[in-house]
């Protein structure tokens, strides 16, 4: 039951009439057992196993680590570990089984086709296993080192890792910041619930108006890349880029907006990341939690471990103080760079695109930077200026889009393949003599994608001084009401829906 759908609506609909109806007390039960028919409606209603089961470890982990006194480090960390993993050998094997199937030929020859048998394990994946895993893992860590309260309640704590519109893309929540206020009465509140339906309706449009269009594109060029070499395949990397951010960026806008209605504030995820003039701070403006999630959990244990304390007095030695730590720095990038590409899926193609690229990208940064720097002055050019600014958000959005294409092509061989058909092939005439309209979208499609990515474009520009919801608020009542009407009915005359049409499954639910 996707949450683009008519289905969905409904479902949302009568949870939102009995959550101001019911007693304030009893809202986030409510929400718990619409979580759990959420689940059971949305594919295998078997594999709510699995998030149960988690919440189970979990809530045993934690249970425990209330229990045994903090001067007992040895007992604590073996709960931990125990409960860690617990929790990451079953996402590893439901997401990652797959790096089996593609390096080791021999298990898929001896129980069926390749194939099938990637078919049949990916029936196999509960929705949602790696948000709801890093959500209540990181909740046990932060327990562990006592900065966050133990929850000892299991169906609260339930709630937390189930909530339903989180496990479908995210965010990934910390319970220290987010968690208690599932359990709290929401009294009816018109401003927030008007907020919330504007953002989902911004989300709306976002998915159903802009990135359904685009993957009609992306999808002709990406699956007959062949016949397509040249600028067809820079254009539909640029495309992809903004479908992937419209799609993923959309449904946060969605599950955002739904939960403020419901007076449940999450995090945000995304901060105009194609403004973004390096690679590092695109990473602080895109999937924001999963990257605060990977430096705390990740990132920061792996430095403050013996290993590479050792490694850091050494180089420091050898190198200097300076660049001996920012070496030592680079190595412990590495692991978390290649855990975030992994995080992505069990294919080599998302460890890459999505991971070692970007470490390869944020350390040639890093070790350019200094003499970029004395250039630039040389050159008698302002670091800071437009000119450079400009060029630097440019440069990030091409090198992010490489990144991209490995993330979309079918295989590593194919990311390849379109790069050398890329590169080898100048054809720019494509852009001006119609034949882009060759590749899904009649001119009346490209114009509402065109109108509709000035749109988005206006909007991201706005929002780097400031909420935008807040800015009509400010408005006149008879423009605000016809800003908001004209996105509304934007969705609904522009938006691919509607019988016979299935809207995609949103790109990051399958993560």
């Amino acid at each position: 039951m996707g949450i683009t759908s008519f289905y969905f609506l409904c479902f949302f609909t009568l949870l939102f009439v009995l959550y101001y109806v019911i007693p304030g007390r009893a809202q986030w039960l409510l929400l718990l057992a619409c979580s759990v028919a959420y689940y059971l409606l949305s594919g295998n209603g078997l594999l709510i196993a699995y998030p149960l089961a988690s919440v189970s470890a979990c809530y045993v982990g934690i249970r425990l680590l209330s229990c045994v006194p903090p001067e007992d480090a040895r007992k604590r960390r073996i709960v931990l570990l125990m409960t860690i993993l617990v929790n990451i050998g079953v996402l590893v094997v439901l997401k990652y089984v797959n790096f089996g199937i593609y390096t080791i030929d021999g298990i898929a020859q001896l129980l069926g086709s390749r194939e099938t048998l990637i078919e049949s394990v990916d029936f196999l994946i509960p929705l949602g296993v790696s948000f709801y895993t890093f959500s209540l893992l990181g909740y046990v860590v932060d327990v562990y080192y006592g900065i966050a309260k133990p929850q000892t309640n299991y169906l609260k704590l339930m709630l937390y890792g189930m909530y339903f519109p989180v496990i479908i893309s995210g965010p990934i929540l910390k319970y220290r910041e987010h968690g208690e206020q599932f359990f709290e009465p929401h009294p009816f509140d018109y401003r927030r619930i008007t907020r919330g339906f504007q953002r989902m309706a911004w989300g709306f449009f976002k998915k159903l108006v802009i990135a359904e269009r685009l993957g009609i594109l992306v999808d002709t060029v990406y699956g007959g890349y062949v016949d397509y070499p040249g600028a067809f395949i820079w254009i539909a990397t640029a495309c992809y880029a903004f479908q992937l951010y419209t799609d993923f960026s959309g449904c946060m806008d969605i599950v955002l907006g739904m939960s403020e209605s419901l007076g449940i504030l999450l995090p945000e995820n995304f901060q105009t990341p194609f403004f973004a003039g390096s690679i590092a701070e695109y990473w602080r403006r895109w999937h924001i939690t999963l990257g605060v999630w990977m430096k705390e959990y990740v990132f920061y244990p792996v430095l403050r471990t013996d290993f590479f304390a050792g490694l850091n007095k050494s180089w420091r030695e050898r190198f200097g103080k300076k660049k001996g730590k920012q070496y030592a720095t680079f190595v412990a990038m590495f692991i978390l760079w290649l855990t975030v590409g992994i995080w992505h899926g069990g294919d080599w193609k998302f460890v890459i695109g999505s991971g070692l690229l970007h470490w390869f990208y944020i350390v040639m940064e890093e070790l350019l930077a200094p003499p970029s720097a004395r250039l630039m002055e040389k050159w008698g050019m302002e670091p800071k200026g437009r000119f450079i600014g400009a060029v630097r958000v440019i440069r990030t959005f091409f090198l992010v889009c490489i990144g991209d294409l490995f993330f979309r092509a079918s295989s590593v061989g194919d990311a390849f393949s379109m790069l050398k058909r890329a590169v080898s092939v100048f054809n720019p005439s494509v852009l001006w003599n119609g034949a882009i309209l060759g590749l899904g979208l009649d001119w009346i499609e490209m114009g509402i994608v065109f109108v509709s990515l000035a749109v988005l474009c206006a909007v991201s520009v706005m929002q780097q001084k400031g909420p935008v919801r807040d800015k009509i608020a400010g408005m006149a009542l008879p423009l605000r009401w016809a800003i908001w009407y004209m996105l509304l009915f934007s969705v609904i005359l522009l938006g691919c829906y509607g019988p016979g049409y299935s809207a995609g499954e949103f790109i990051y639910q399958g993560f």
